[in-house]
């Protein structure tokens, strides 16, 4: 992908941010429009970038077995627009074709105002090139439109350009964007009209970009040499293409925080207090920016999904920049935004009764810097803890201690409405369940100021003791900006008035509930912005060591330690047992009345897969199983994590529902084969009734064989 062509100006930051984001036009893009979608102008390469690159210089070379059709497949927002325009671009500049050739596809692709795009826009180079080359290119920018060719679906078309091309001349070539659900909807169509040669073919390219144990090659497609396919979502950007490459995310922040953006060193009207300023200025140092995109990596990792440019720009936008600024005080820019922010808390502080706004203002604040944007979600039952218990203790309204509690409870509540971008919540709230630094082991270690080590449970300790005594432990780090500094000073003297006779004696129960609500609220944002800046967030360890897993070519040793403790979960001590008495999902029976078949152990091996022609996968397999029984589980990582608990001594009861159940079906799976399989049988024998009454196989029948083989 291409970001834009012209250099943001001075101190574009961070107000040109918030363009970036999937609502706004930098999230979103048209071909050849340079203000759409592209949030600079450096290449943000893929190993797709890569192949396309090659594939137009073999087309210029004229080199033979070069794909005459592209299909590039993926869902919004993942570069396939970006991809199409390099390689338009590549084209011009290998063809010699002086800018004519994306100039004419530019005018195809932008018609006048009120025209629709047509869906496919066909060219002929031999009009443009340099020395003149007989080459015919045909481009579809969206495969699910159909402007110019109404009457027809969207599938029904493809089809027939798939094969129009195959079956056309060699100097026919095809590129297409397309996603996943016109690629269904087509194959669908081919096999209710009993399209037998689309049939193959559409087959065989949803075997190819699906993420599969033995998903074929893709470039070229496996039994269609004609052919190239990539699943684009198959790659994560945060990994490198390749060893001399950074990733695509990689670039694109180091793009967002580069200093000639951002205002100069207190500058920003805001000062000392901008969180969009003092996120950059932690950001731009090589550290912290690691971390956090170390910290995006593991939740692609443990919840098995990507991130999308769009999303990226997005997040970027929204860590950078803040979200619905404009909101409060109609400031749009970020900055201005945050100087009416800390002027508002100090307006509140003068007077007699302050509105919510002001009361909010610190903890706005305190919030808006990228760690906390990150994990964003506080506790919904400390609104009604902090009503109650603030009316129990009959706090006076106008005491500093009062309004900082009043702030918290609005703060919160506001928290508990819509206030993330539409576009990424539901990621940003996926992420915030699972790495939430708060719920990090107590002896995980991190640096608080570059050279002492500390472990969280230093930091949870000091806190559960007193604010204060966390403050004075914590308070020198860089990780905590002046305005969470001031916030946790203004904490520390709610927990001094909770810790008073005069209070406790009006209510000690009030006082406690509300005291351990502050200290743990405040143990929370220290966690979490020292978390943030450090990686050090839940499930840490166990999230490292499944990336080795994934992104390492080194890994069949693991991998094997892994298949042996899945090995022991799919068997007993006694073997593989199957229940002859029920069907998959239902419980089984009194024991009296089961009749449990026992045959030999079922292995279970790393699983090899294919790796020339197609993107790296983005989970390993395992390979359960032998003989007719044989299949593959894929390697989540629910499953490596059980693995791992189980080694610390984890009881097989106690694993979470999706790995039980993933174990379930495997073995429900082998089941079906086991019991059919006259080799497997040899060696088996059937369990019947509560005393353990057993049947094994002779020569020619099966006979009792006395109480759990003793014969």
């Amino acid at each position: 992908m291409i970001i834009d062509q012209s250099s943001p100006s001075p101190t574009a930051f961070p107000d040109g941010l918030l363009a970036w984001a999937g609502h706004h036009s930098g999230g979103v893009k048209r071909l050849f429009d340079a203000n759409s979608g592209r949030p600079g102008k450096e290449l943000l390469r893929t190993c797709l970038i890569s192949k396309l690159e090659h594939w137009v210089k073999q087309l210029a070379k004229g080199e033979s077995g070069t794909p005459r059709i592209l299909l590039l497949v993926g869902g919004p927002g993942n570069g396939k627009t970006e991809a199409i325009e390099h390689t338009i671009r590549s084209l011009d500049d290998k063809m010699a074709c002086d800018g004519w050739l994306v100039e004419e596809l530019s005018r195809s692709f932008r018609p006048p105002s009120g025209q629709a795009v047509p869906r496919l826009i066909a060219v002929d180079l031999a009009s443009y090139a340099s020395p003149s080359g007989d080459l015919k290119l045909s481009i579809v920018q969206d495969a699910s439109a159909t402007a110019g060719h109404e009457g027809q679906s969207a599938p029904q078309l493809l089809i027939q350009e798939l094969l129009s091309t195959l079956e056309g001349p060699p100097t026919a070539h095809y590129l297409c964007c397309v996603n996943r659900g016109v690629l269904d909807d087509a194959l669908i169509y081919a096999l209710d009209n009993n399209l037998a040669g689309a049939r193959a073919l559409l087959e065989a390219i949803t075997r190819s970009v699906s993420l599969s144990s033995n998903a074929p090659t893709c470039w070229p497609l496996a039994g269609f040499p004609a052919i190239a396919v990539w699943p684009m979502d198959a790659e994560s950007l945060l990994t490198r293409p390749s060893d001399d490459v950074v990733s695509p995310a990689t670039t694109l922040l180091n793009h967002a925080t580069n200093p000639e953006y951002w205002p100069q060193p207190n500058a920003c009207v805001a000062g000392k207090n901008c969180p969009f300023c003092g996120s950059q200025a932690r950001l731009i140092k090589g550290n912290n920016r690691a971390n956090l995109l170390q910290v995006l990596r593991w939740y692609e990792l443990a919840s098995g999904k990507r991130w999308s440019f769009r999303d990226l720009f997005t997040l970027l936008s929204y860590l950078l920049a803040g979200h619905r600024q404009g909101k409060i005080g109609q400031h749009a820019s970020p900055c201005d935004w945050a100087k009416n922010q800390f002027d508002l808390d100090v307006a509140g502080q003068l007077m007699p009764k302050p509105k919510r706004e002001h009361l909010t203002a610190i903890f706005e604040l305190a919030t808006s810097s990228y760690q906390h944007a990150l994990f964003h979600s506080w506790a919904k039952g400390a609104v009604d803890t902090l009503k109650r218990a603030i009316k129990d203790l009959g706090l006076d309204s106008a005491a500093s201690e009062t309004r900082t509690l009043l702030g918290l409870q609005h703060f919160i509540q506001q928290r508990n409405g819509p206030h993330l971008p539409a576009t990424i919540e539901s990621l940003l709230k996926n992420l915030s369940d699972l790495l939430d630094p708060s719920l990090a082991s107590p002896d995980t270690g991190f640096s608080l100021d570059g050279r002492k080590q500390i472990t969280l449970a230093d930091v949870d300790i000091r806190f559960s003791r007193s604010i204060d005594g966390g403050l004075d432990f914590i308070k020198k780090s860089p990780a905590l900006s002046p305005s969470e500094l001031e916030l946790l000073h203004r904490l520390g003297k709610v927990d001094a008035l909770l810790s008073s006779s005069t209070l406790r004696r009006k209510n000690a129960a009030a006082a406690g509930r509300l005291q351990r609500l502050v200290r743990d609220f405040a143990c929370r944002l220290v966690r979490r912005s020292m978390g943030a800046m450090s990686a050090v967030v839940a499930d840490a360890q166990a999230l490292q060591a499944f990336q080795g897993l994934v992104d390492h070519d080194e890994r069949e040793e693991h991998l094997f330690d892994v298949a042996k403790q899945v090995r022991n979960l799919l068997n007993t001590g006694e073997g593989f047992e199957v229940s002859l008495t029920t069907t998959f999902g239902q419980p089984l029976p009194p024991k009296q009345r089961q009749a449990i078949l026992i045959a030999q152990p079922r292995s279970v091996r790393p699983l090899a897969l294919q790796t020339e022609g197609r993107p790296r996968s983005p989970i390993c397999f395992l390979s359960v199983g032998d003989g007719k029984s044989k299949q593959s589980i894929a390697l989540t990582y629910d499953l490596f994590k059980a693995v791992q608990e189980l080694d610390r001594g984890l009881s097989p009861a106690s694993l979470p529902p999706g790995v039980i159940a993933l174990i379930d079906t495997t073995r429900a799976m082998l089941s079906g084969p086991i019991v059919r399989d006259t080799d497997v049988l040899i060696d088996a024998r059937i369990r019947i009734g509560i005393d353990g009454t057993e049947i094994g196989s002779s020569w020619n029948k099966f006979k009792a064989i006395g109480k759990k083989g003793n014969a």
